[in-house]
């Protein structure tokens, strides 16, 4: 008797041991939520910006802000009319130097900090914004921009003096474009 039940014991235990495994459901089932709340988010976050540069413009109605095709605003400090000079190209290297500023004027990094930059149009690491005012430009001249955090740094910043979605003002000067062979 006692045999019998022990074997009744091990044999119920293998049977039960031996089932195959079922599939779990998850517990969460995702519904998008997280991408249109991301969405929202940056909306706002690009309004708000928006407010603050365009009130910056507004203070100064001396400088001919132009808007950019390209998400964010500039002016000529100095512009060069003349035809003979062309803006750059794919290739084309560009010596220029510039400072990054917050809305508020406060020098973030200087042209002295940055130095003298030398850059491959569209081939080297270059912020968006920079890289697109960078392409309205031609050698001689300067000008102001402002970039909404999205043109510049975004959600990251810079990881070092850049918070995380801080809109910047860079005033730029285009030493020489030397056209791609």
């Amino acid at each position: 008797m006692k045999h019998s039940l022990i074997i009744l014991i091990i044999t119920v235990f293998t049977v039960l041991g031996c089932k195959s495994p079922e599939a779990r459901k998850p517990v969460t089932v995702s519904s998008g939520s997280f991408i249109d709340e991301s969405i929202e988010r940056n909306k706002s976050l690009n309004q708000k910006e928006t407010k603050a540069i365009e009130a910056i413009i507004a203070q100064q109605p001396e400088k001919n802000y132009q808007t950019s095709g390209n998400g964010f605003w500039y002016y000529f400090d100095t512009k060069i009319e003349s035809d003979s000079l062309s803006t750059p190209n794919f290739g084309d290297k560009i010596v220029f130097s510039y400072n990054i500023k917050d809305l508020k004027g406060t020098t973030i990094y200087s042209k002295e900090e940055l130095k003298i930059q030398k850059y491959a149009m569209d081939q080297e690491e270059l912020f968006s914004g920079l890289r697109e005012g960078l392409k309205l430009m031609k050698a001689g001249e300067r000008a102001t921009f402002i970039f909404p955090s999205q043109k510049a740094y975004g959600y990251y910043g810079d990881e070092n003096k850049i918070g995380i979605n801080l809109p910047i003002i860079c005033e730029v000067s285009v030493f020489s474009i030397n056209q791609k062979e």
